[in-house]
């Protein structure tokens, strides 16, 4: 049977974080909040100059308000972890993370300002 033309025959896939807020995020003042906001923006800016974070921002008019943003990291899921963790941000409590592959069809996305590939083309095995 020949290949569905709407199927990609390969896929790039990426390690991508979704911020959330978790239900029992510490209550902090303005100026707490603000802060940490600095530290954790500060934080992410640095991951963005070394070249592990290469798309990162906050959502806007998501159906769960719990939703605050999502990264695409160019290392594995246990790093992007691992870096999620020394979030200020996650370590103060005030959001939490799910690690998770995405796969995307081959060549949709590019990040033009990174030195190297991000993620890994995996192609679709010839049934």
């Amino acid at each position: 049977m020949p290949r569905d033309p709407n199927i990609p025959d390969a896929f790039d896939v990426y390690t991508v974080v979704v911020l959330r807020r978790p239900p029992d995020a510490p209550e902090m003042s303005d100026e707490e909040l603000d802060a940490l906001q600095g530290r954790h923006l500060a934080y992410r800016a640095e991951l963005a100059r070394r070249g592990t974070l290469v798309a990162n921002g906050p959502f806007d008019e998501q159906s769960d308000q719990s939703y605050r943003g999502m990264s695409i990291f160019a290392c594995d899921a246990a790093e992007a972890a691992r870096l999620s963790d020394a979030d200020p941000s996650v370590q103060a409590g005030r959001l939490a993370y799910d690690v998770m592959k995405w796969w995307v069809g081959a060549g949709s996305l590019t990040f033009p300002h990174t030195g190297g590939p991000v993620g890994d083309r995996r192609s679709m095995p010839d049934d």
